[in-house]
């Protein structure tokens, strides 16, 4: 692999001492003749006699998300403590992301047909090779993973492309289906939100009929957020995304307390909505994350199920729409962009021989009730990776490893390494 040009900087934070290097990267990896180049940033976080512990790299959830920047007090994000205890942390901005070339809606002005084929060199496939770029860079013949839901997806295609690179691996909320069509996802992934809606209306009953006025309100144009956009039906049902994260029912039962023609509803509405102008990537190319060798297809939209239809409290979860693209002021520049992403026949992603013959020792948490990465597809691929310890719980939704404060992440780092979880 050629060795990259990289910029490198050293500060503090506190008590903690941080490298960030700058790394320009090929865009498209194993075409000498393309010569286009791209920014990774990765910032090292290692704490005071942490000096010479192994290396985990934290690869984010998304697609589309930076990593996360470390704060001092107090202490962010909040399992930091508890990955510092036995490594040295590298926070990897994915390609695309934060400080690794972002994509914004500049990007729109190198035309439809060339961002399309820029955007197929941000997956898993390409990050991957990042990774092993700033692994070398650092010197090290394995590190560890810690990959949380779309960083679990990467973390896969890393044991089935550069296993022996990785000393062990930590996933929360990230075994993805392998060898599964993205319909299948979806299809089950509405299942999961059927059950979780129903459980939230049993809590909350008087709800289901102010969600069905809102619907009204929403057919009827009359929901207009900050920013100007006129809330659709569909969009206003991916509120439902949120039940997917602990305190998830709270923050739905007080949107729906107030009165829609309010401030505080508009406002808090936008709030929660799961796709939003910061991060177009994850709107764009989210459905290529569940894409192990097929053409999506607006996935979402064309499995969604009847009884959907006909009962508009039935809420949603990480389910695009192509109607967005004319409703979501934020999203009407990538029309032409994400109709193209959405014919794209995605390569394959994951290598089901390879990662049995992977080896790789490690610890997962996989989640009851996740909403975005089901439980039954989580343990199919489970059987894969023998190695591999499960920790299977309904104590977290999917946002596990931040909602719990570094006990899940805590509870992992024992299990990879044999101890016994207390």
């Amino acid at each position: 692999m050629p060795q990259p040009n990289v910029t490198t900087t050293t500060t503090t934070l506190g008590d903690l001492s941080l490298s960030e290097h700058l790394f320009t990267m090929p865009l498209v990896w194993d075409t000498p003749t393309d010569s286009r180049t791209i920014d990774v940033f990765a910032r090292v976080i290692t704490r005071p006699g942490g000096e010479e512990l192994p290396y985990l790299v934290f690869l984010q959830g998304g697609p589309g998300c930076e990593a996360p920047r470390p704060s001092f007090a107090p202490r962010q994000p909040n399992w930091l403590d508890s990955a510092l205890a036995h490594y040295r942390v590298v926070m990897l901005d994915q390609r695309g992301t934060g400080r690794s070339t972002p994509v914004s809606d500049d990007d729109l002005a190198m035309g439809q047909d060339a961002l399309v084929e820029h955007l197929t060199h941000l997956r898993a496939d390409s990050i991957v090779r990042d990774c092993e770029a700033v692994r070398e860079f650092l010197g090290v013949e394995q590190w560890t993973v810690l990959g949380q839901s779309f960083g679990g997806f990467t973390t896969l295609h890393y044991l089935s492309r550069y296993a022996s690179s990785l000393r062990e691996v930590l996933i929360t909320g990230g075994l993805s289906a392998v060898g599964r069509h993205v319909d299948d996802v979806y299809s089950l992934c509405y299942e999961k939100t059927r059950f979780i809606s129903e459980q939230y209306y049993r809590r909350f009953p008087e709800d289901r009929n102010r969600m069905r006025a809102l619907v009204d309100h929403a057919r009827e144009g009359r929901i207009e957020l900050p920013n100007g956009e006129i809330v659709s039906e569909m969009r206003l049902r991916s509120i439902g995304h949120r039940l997917g994260a602990n305190d998830g029912w709270q923050l739905i039962h007080g949107l729906l307390d107030h009165d829609h023609r309010s401030n505080a509803f508009r406002h808090d509405l936008a709030a929660l909505m799961p796709f939003t102008g910061r991060n177009p990537l994850y709107y764009v190319i989210h459905e290529s994350s569940y894409a192990d060798g097929c053409v999506t297809n607006w996935s979402a939209e064309r499995t969604f199920p009847d009884d959907f239809r006909e009962d508009v409290t039935l809420l949603t979860g990480e389910h695009v729409f192509r109607e967005w693209l004319d409703t979501v002021p934020d999203f009407q520049p990538w029309k032409g962009v994400a109709e193209k992403i959405a014919q794209v026949e995605w390569p394959t992603l994951y290598d089901k021989h390879a990662i049995s013959a992977s080896g790789v020792h490690g610890a997962a948490s996989v989640y009851v009730n996740d909403l975005f990465v089901p439980l039954e597809f989580s343990l199919e691929t489970a059987k894969l990776l023998p190695s591999v310890e499960l920790h299977v719980t309904s104590e977290h939704e999917h946002n596990g490893l931040r909602a719990s404060g570094g006990a899940v992440l805590a509870q992992l780092i024992e299990l990879a390494h044999g101890r016994a979880v207390r």
